[in-house]
């Protein structure tokens, strides 16, 4: 039997598939596991430093972590680079040969291993994006209610938690005693929402302040407490990309290309990756945007510049990829921002 290089793992909630081989590519082994013994499995047949790979989903990182410990180098895989490895029907079988044949390749496409921390922080601007989005359903339901009696709410979830009250009060309106209680049960609903969005956000603010990449990061035009906890979890130690262009792909803001017969064409970006970074360099570019005349700095020179002759939304997405490398090279160098090089050279 020659010695395992490479082990593809095909991973789920209870059944792991295995597929090794050795330098030549040639099977080693092929085996079925429940959760609870593949990892012993693991460490049983594969010698210590081999590379073991797996896609990227649920539970990947976590796998990742526990391979580390052992002493295991681990890759993950998007499935969309594994997809072209799969040979004719799909099983879980084969998906394991696909990974491991996909990680073999030089040119691969890996993504980091997120520590502990990292997850701590995506899962609470996670938790924090879905209240969002209950905040801004629950205003528009009282929206709509309300306007069946005849009452219009102001713009703003503000200016809405500041009329609720008056309505309640207001006894010549025209609200029944029922939708009375029904509406204050749905100011409940959108109080206790609004609070516990404050509290994560207390939370990220403190976790930024005992955090020197994110700390760092503020420095950057644009960029606020939310988008440098997210940008800091992203990055991580930037040694999972080769240069700052290749982060700002990630997270979409690079264009997608459709070229052929030596003809390059140039589409719209390709908003893959984390889409919820990508809207918090937007949003954060936005706001540059409409301040840049007010300085006289090289970057809002060069906002300025593009303005006169390109429009306003290409000018946000051109601002939020240059941040977005401009974040990576200051992780990755370890350097505070330069306001002079931002807009001088290329990042």
């Amino acid at each position: 039997m020659g010695k395992i290089t490479r082990v593809g793992v095909d991973i789920a909630k209870a059944v792991f598939h295995v597929h090794a081989v050795d330098r030549f590519g040639e099977r080693q082994w092929k085996r079925k596991y429940c959760r609870t013994k593949w990892l012993d499995a693991i460490e049983d047949r594969v010698p210590k430093g081999t590379e073991i790979a797996m896609e990227a989903c649920g539970s990947s990182h976590y796998w990742g972590r526990e391979l580390q410990k052992r002493g295991f180098k681990v890759k993950i895989i998007h499935a969309q680079f594994v997809k072209p490895y799969v040979k004719s029907n799909k099983n879980d079988a084969i998906d394991a040969e696909a990974i491991c044949d996909a990680m073999s390749r030089p040119n691969m496409r890996f993504v980091s291993v997120k520590s502990s921390k990292q997850q701590d922080i995506q899962s609470i601007h996670r938790i924090r994006d879905k209240l969002m989005v209950q905040k801004a359903s629950k205003a528009n339901q009282i929206r709509g209610m309300v306007s069946e009696y005849g009452l219009v709410a102001p713009m703003g979830i503000n200016k809405l938690r500041e009329a609720i009250p008056l309505w309640l009060e207001d006894a010549e309106n025209g609200l029944s005693a029922l939708f009375r209680l029904l509406l204050r049960d749905l100011f409940d609903d959108l109080r206790q929402l609004q609070e516990r969005v404050d509290t994560l956000d207390t939370l990220i603010e403190k976790e930024v302040k005992n955090d020197p990449v994110a700390s760092s990061l503020l420095q950057l035009r644009g960029i606020g407490i939310l988008c440098a906890s997210a940008l800091s979890c992203a990055i991580g130690d930037a040694k999972g990309y080769r240069k700052g262009r290749d982060f700002a792909a990630s997270i979409g803001l690079t264009p997608r290309q459709h070229s052929t017969g030596g003809k390059p064409r140039l589409l719209g970006i390709s908003k893959r990756g984390d889409g919820y970074l990508r809207k918090l360099l937007v949003h954060g570019a936005r706001s540059v945007i409409r301040h840049a005349h007010r300085h006289d700095d090289n970057l809002s020179k060069w906002i300025e510049k593009l303005c006169a002759y390109k429009h306003v939304n290409t000018v946000t997405v051109a601002l939020a990829n240059k941040t977005a490398r401009a974040a990576w090279a200051m992780v990755n160098t370890n350097e505070s921002y330069d306001p002079e090089l931002i807009a001088s050279t290329q990042v």
